[in-house]
């Protein structure tokens, strides 16, 4: 296979890149090991920073947050909910950086006002009464696979391929230049290569591991952030706790949930990220002290995504290394077609794709200007489903009651799996259960897969999607990533519906679930 330029990642940044390549009229093949958003674009907050929450501590990534955050709102409107966003501080916080938060805000051009507490109270009625300062700012929530997956869907109408479940195995060199890169399916194991001119790692954690593959040298720290979601929306707007960006700090409104987080742990592998119980034992004090209901809601979920920080010296504290990008050029280690983009933050995502998409552009002698500042992202078939509230509206409104809800939680019927599945084959994709639950809703819902993952790989043996093994295969994939998410959170009547998934799973089906 040949192409212009290989990108290796298939998160925000690298289907972000893909598409302002193809609107440039550059040929691109997209490799990504899992699916689109495997990594940190898929387990973040889904906040659509304004920039305030940086303001503390890194004016440059504020004032980036607060450019691209109004740019995403214009452009992609569709994958938005502009909540708008309260930070709140509580009895005991530091009234020194309370202070200081609104000029600081407007030192950034970052949209502030002031809110009488008795106001902020009425808007949000979970607030604390011990509230001691409110402020007003341009915060939103982002549906991050929606946006991967129109990024992508519009830079493959333009030409540019894409291989899932697909990873590096080895890059050839020869001189200073990468002139074959060998790549291996994950599921059939077919292995072949890849002749490219230009090479973008972008990998977000995993960029030191492929850079070092490649024979180049990145520090790049794995700071882990967990979060947990509530079965409930809990607010309208996003709110913040007004201090120093710390951990439990956040609660974003997701449709029909709310996100709570974050945390920041150190890992050595970002492989091995997955939320703790301890993590979780942590943020929700902080978290009650902001919204006391968070002391008896119900949460049904907790996942885990991993921040890739480009250390420029040495830190023990993962909070204080920027949340700025790194684009860096492999030259200077004696690479002249390779190039790493990491850090970052997924409100900059489309800003990283177009400073990566100029230095490729510049090294191909393509003089095409940036289209992504200006051009608007279309809704495609390919995020459609992602939206909460969306497949039930839509299966009410119809006529056809031989459409069977296939995941009851989330209400989507087999027409919407149909329609996701038709388009995952179009790419030359087989459907799988974990890649329907990326493009939909399914199992995200309070029974977490329970009942939805059966009636769903019965349905694809159905179709004919499935064969053999595969199916018991599919559910152990599908059933044990979700049994991650609620491990940390067996408390109440968390545990009895563990009991009965055990039950069912475990020993009716023999599936033999393991927190792996």
């Amino acid at each position: 296979m040949q192409t212009q330029v290989l990108i290796i990642g298939g998160g925000a940044t690298g289907t972000g890149l893909a598409r302002d390549l193809a609107l440039r009229g550059v040929d691109c093949v997209l490799v990504e090991k899992q699916d689109i958003n495997a990594g940190a674009s898929g387990g973040n907050h889904g906040l659509l920073h304004s920039g305030a929450r940086y303001i503390g501590s890194d004016l440059a990534a504020a004032r980036e947050c607060r450019e691209e955050g109004e740019r995403i709102k214009r452009l992609a409107p569709h994958c938005v909910e502009d909540t708008g966003g309260l930070f709140v501080a509580v009895a005991g916080d530091d009234e020194a950086y309370i202070a200081d938060f609104a000029a600081r805000c407007e030192q950034c051009g970052i949209a502030v006002k002031a809110v009488d507490l008795k106001d902020a109270r009425e808007m949000e009625p979970e607030l604390s009464r011990d509230l001691i300062a409110a402020y007003a700012v341009p915060d939103a929530s982002v549906d991050p696979f929606k946006l991967s997956l129109d990024n992508l869907a519009d830079a493959q109408a333009r030409g540019t391929r894409v291989l899932r479940n697909t990873h590096i195995t080895a890059f050839e060199k020869s001189g200073t230049r990468i002139q074959r890169v060998q790549v291996q399916n994950r599921r059939t194991g077919a292995q072949f290569s890849i002749v490219a001119e230009q090479i973008v790692n972008a990998t977000g954690a995993w960029a030191g591991h492929v850079a070092a593959m490649a024979g180049a040298d990145i520090r790049v720290l794995c700071s882990q952030g967990s979060l947990i979601i509530t079965q409930n929306r809990l607010s309208h707007r996003v709110i913040n706790r007004l201090r120093q960006a710390s951990d439990a700090d956040i609660l974003v409104p997701a449709g029909t949930v709310s996100i709570f987080g974050t945390t920041s742990v150190r890992l050595d592998d970002p492989d091995t990220s997955r939320p703790t119980v301890a993590e979780i034992d942590a943020m929700l004090p902080d978290g009650i002290a902001m919204v006391p209901k968070l002391a008896e809601t119900r949460f049904i979920r907790a996942y885990a995504g991993v921040r890739p920080l480009v250390q420029s010296t040495p830190t023990s504290d993962d909070r204080s290394v920027s949340r700025g990008f790194a684009l860096i050029d492999h030259t200077k280690e004696g690479i002249d077609n390779f190039i790493t983009i990491t850090g970052g933050k997924l409100t900059t995502y489309r800003l990283m794709a177009e400073k990566t998409a100029n230095r490729v552009c510049e090294r191909l002698g393509v003089t095409a200007a940036c289209e992504t500042r200006t051009a608007p992202l279309p809704a495609t078939a390919s995020g459609k489903w992602t939206e909460p509230g969306l497949t039930p509206r839509l299966w009410f409104q119809q006529k056809d009651k031989s459409d069977l809800l296939l995941c009851e939680c989330e209400m989507v019927p087999t027409s919407v799996v149909n329609a996701i599945t038709a388009n995952i084959q179009a790419e030359g994709g087989r459907p799988s259960l974990r890649e329907l639950g990326q493009r939909s809703r399914v199992g995200k819902g309070p029974c977490q897969g329970a009942f939805c993952s059966l009636r769903l790989t019965a349905h694809l043996y159905n179709e004919g999607c499935l064969s053999a093994d595969q199916g018991l295969e599919e559910l152990r994939d599908f059933l044990n990533e979700r049994w991650r998410g609620v491990h940390p959170l067996l408390w109440g009547q968390a545990v009895a519906q563990a009991e009965l998934q055990e039950a069912l799973h475990c020993g009716l089906y023999g599936l033999e679930l393991v927190e792996a």
